[in-house]
């Protein structure tokens, strides 16, 4: 039996209120607002975007899913997790601040804004798992605590994932800092000497200061790297390299993993959708504007994570007419989807069904 995958056509050219109300459109067919009650707690899981970047989710596109929930608990609240890398998204004053500069706020949006693993990220609890390279997921502790998930993500695409969707949403977006650095913890780039300037960007920018001044070149010390992928983000010249082969393997199963674990915790009461707008070449932690890689597409929604993406991904593709981020960063995407279908988190097999307003 194929699940279904709501979708409705958008462009970020539409109005703010038009993007909210077929947002709302996908997200009631659903239905996953009609179990919620006064008691319940509900998280919307979002990504709030970088300083100087401009694609993400807008705020004002969730007006009417907000309202709705509302109607249904005052317990309502948007949160996102503190990140591995330096910058305001590493603890949560700087994270608030930026939120409500870009919109995120509680005079905007007339609910809470928490960041989910605490002040510094360690606000942690574990779920036994037992899969094949995660035996305990290190979950942001307010989520473990929360009845109702609404995953909001901005489709785009990434480095090490190929494309970022609801799957790193849940996965590496729901983990405490600990759950980041485990899920990177098997990623080891290394610096290209002939192609390094010697600008020292990465060094400025290693959250664990694991990177030195070599002879050449700037030089990755593996004792010392935790994997966060920081040094691939901010070189310009191309100098830092990825055993591609193994670690993009490895990201995606234990990404997929860790949403898995997010699937146990949440069951029938979660809700994903895609903003298949502004889609950009890479993920929202990028600190600066990014130029659209293909039209906009729309909006879709599913309580399948792996259906959800999978469809997002072939919208995609069809429009632009071809595998896109394949193209883009020669990984191959489907890693994350296969692994999460064979661990039960859902199927690749969908049925689209289009909606209008």
């Amino acid at each position: 039996m194929k699940n279904p995958v709501y979708f409705i056509k958008a462009s970020h050219k539409d109005s703010d209120e038009i993007l909210s109300k077929k947002a709302d459109r996908v997200f009631v067919e659903l239905g996953l607002d009609s179990g919620i009650n006064k008691d319940n707690l509900v998280a919307l899981k979002i990504h709030f975007g970088e300083t100087g970047n401009t694609g993400y989710i807008n705020p004002l596109w969730l007006k009417h899913i907000i309202r709705r929930i509302k109607q249904k608990t005052s317990r309502a609240y948007m949160t996102d997790t503190n990140v591995l890398y330096t910058g305001k998204r590493s603890n949560a004053p700087e994270h608030l601040q930026l939120a409500a500069g870009h919109g995120f706020s509680v005079s905007k949006l007339h609910i809470p804004v928490i960041i989910a693993d605490g002040l510094l990220g360690r606000d942690e609890e574990e779920v036994e798992v037992d899969f094949p390279r995660v035996k305990k997921a290190k979950l942001a502790g307010a989520l473990l605590n929360t009845d109702y998930l609404v995953s909001l993500s901005h489709f785009t695409g990434h480095l090490l994932t190929g494309f970022g969707a609801t799957l790193k949403n849940l996965g590496m977006g729901c983990a405490a800092k600990a759950g980041k650095l485990d899920q990177h913890s098997d990623v080891h780039p290394w610096i290209e000497a002939e192609a390094c300037t010697n600008c020292l960007t990465c060094m400025d920018y290693c959250p664990a200061e694991a990177i030195e001044q070599g002879e050449k070149s700037a030089v990755i010390v593996d004792e010392k790297c935790i994997g966060c992928g920081e040094c691939l983000v901010v070189c310009t010249a191309g100098a830092v390299k990825h055993r591609w082969d193994q670690d993009v393997v490895r990201v995606q199963e234990k990404m997929s993993e860790y949403a898995c674990a997010v699937g146990t915790v949440f069951q029938e009461k979660l809700a994903c959708l895609n903003f298949l707008l502004n889609v950009t070449k890479n993920c929202d932690c990028m600190a600066k504007k990014e130029t659209s890689v293909v039209k906009d597409v729309g909006i879709v929604c599913s309580s399948d994570p792996v259906a959800v993406d999978k469809a997002s991904v072939d919208l995609i593709n069809r429009v632009s007419g071809k595998d896109l981020f394949q193209k883009l960063h020669n990984v191959d995407w489907s890693v994350q989807l296969q692994h999460a279908q064979d661990l039960g988190l859902g199927r690749m097999s969908y049925e689209l069904i289009e909606l209008t307003l």
